[in-house]
């Protein structure tokens, strides 16, 4: 049995199996999730499980070289934005309309589904590499 950190298999494979490069999704409970990515729905109702209680432990595991939000985020939920941007901080930031942050969610290992209903609260993060 693991000591610390994430415990939920589906995470632990999912974080396993990325490369240099390979982008997961952290979405809330409203964003499109194609079907031909792997979901990974910790949903429970509406606000549980919320994107901080994801994003934050997946952060402390994984090596990210780069994060993409959508635009429309910077002005739809500032709070939520300036909170992203502190628990990354010194990770280069993308940010694509959010229509173009959906096509982009189809060419992921996979999307992590939150109950989070704060709106546009999904983020890419692009693996990097630990050496």
């Amino acid at each position: 049995m693991k000591k610390d950190g994430i415990v939920n298999q589906d995470l632990l494979n999912v974080m396993g199996s990325l490369g240099h490069t390979d982008r997961i999704v952290v979405c809330d409970e409203g964003l499109p999730i194609d079907k031909n990515v792997k979901r990974i729905d910790l949903s429970i109702t509406k606000g549980v499980v919320k994107f901080m209680d994801v994003l934050k432990p997946l952060l402390n595991e994984l090596v990210v070289e780069k994060i993409i939000l959508a635009q429309e985020i910077v002005t739809k939920s500032p709070a939520m934005y300036q909170e992203i941007l502190a628990l990354t901080k010194g990770i280069p930031v993308e940010l694509v309309s959010h229509e173009e942050f959906k096509k982009l969610t189809k060419d992921t290992k996979a999307i992590i589904r939150t109950g989070e209903c704060t709106p546009y609260t999904n983020i890419i993060l692009q693996s990097g590499v630990n050496f």
